[in-house]
């Protein structure tokens, strides 16, 4: 059996793992990486990085390399590859399983204002604070840099920075890190830089969940992208052991 796992996710990485250590007898599994992010942290077996060149792409992929199970483990926002592998998988005859971690939930105390998308994030901002934390990732700064962020302060926090020419605000600093994030450093980084708005995608996973806690205590509004919805009609999975005994299952 060949397993593929569009990943770049800590749930993908475990997945992979999990198959890898499996010791059933014919089990290949080969990850796929998207290629944006420099410098990814792999996972074990074999690995793959770059796309497919669209739903034909990936479908002639699926054939080509005689796929017989296609795990979704990417980002609860790369909506684009998501919608890309249910077509592809359809159209090759391969079961696909989307895997997701759940989502957050608000707790007592938390100030969460929710959103579709991030334009309608950038136009709420400017009743809410001046001093945003921004951790939606390199990719959506540019909706945060219209008129309506004029008089805003930005601390935009991602792995890699953003391609050149990228529109940005205009009161922009750039803090190049990445997670797990512990709940001290976020508290210290929130006092430091006097924020008195946060701004995230519902990502969910504990490698990012600190920043919420540290905006709960400090009593800092929080503004929280939806998850876009996964293709209808295919089976989601919240965590990688689930999904390892479903392709044993297959």
């Amino acid at each position: 059996m060949h397993v593929l796992i569009l990943g770049g996710t800590t749930e993908g990485r475990r997945l992979a793992e999990l198959l890898d250590g499996d010791g059933t007898p014919g089990l290949r599994v080969t990850s796929s990486l998207a290629g944006r992010v420099a410098g990814p942290r792999l996972p074990v077996g074999e690995v793959r990085v770059g796309g497919f060149g669209g739903v034909a792409g990936l479908t002639e992929w699926l054939r080509a390399h005689h796929v017989d199970v296609l795990i979704d483990a990417t980002h609860p926002f790369a909506e684009t590859i998501s919608f890309h592998a249910a077509e592809a998988a359809a159209g090759a005859h391969v079961p696909l399983l989307a895997l997701r971690r759940p989502g957050w939930v608000p707790e007592a105390g938390d100030k969460w204002h929710m959103v579709d998308s991030l334009p309608e994030a950038a136009q709420l901002l400017p009743r809410l604070g001046r001093r945003i934390f921004l951790t939606t990732g390199r990719m959506g700064l540019a909706a945060f840099a219209g008129p309506e962020s004029d008089g805003l302060w930005f601390l935009s926090r991602s792995v890699d920075p953003p391609e050149p020419g990228t529109p940005t605000p205009a009161r922009t600093e750039l803090l190049l890190d990445r997670g797990p994030f512990s709940l001290e450093g976020e508290r210290e980084l929130l006092r430091s830089h006097r924020i008195d708005v946060l701004v995230t995608k519902d990502s969910g996973g504990a490698a990012t969940a600190p920043k919420l806690t540290a905006a709960r205590e400090a009593g800092i509004p929080v503004v929280v992208v939806r998850r876009p919805p996964v293709p209808e009609g295919v089976r989601v999975v919240t965590d990688p052991q689930e999904a390892a005994r479903a392709v044993r299952e297959l």
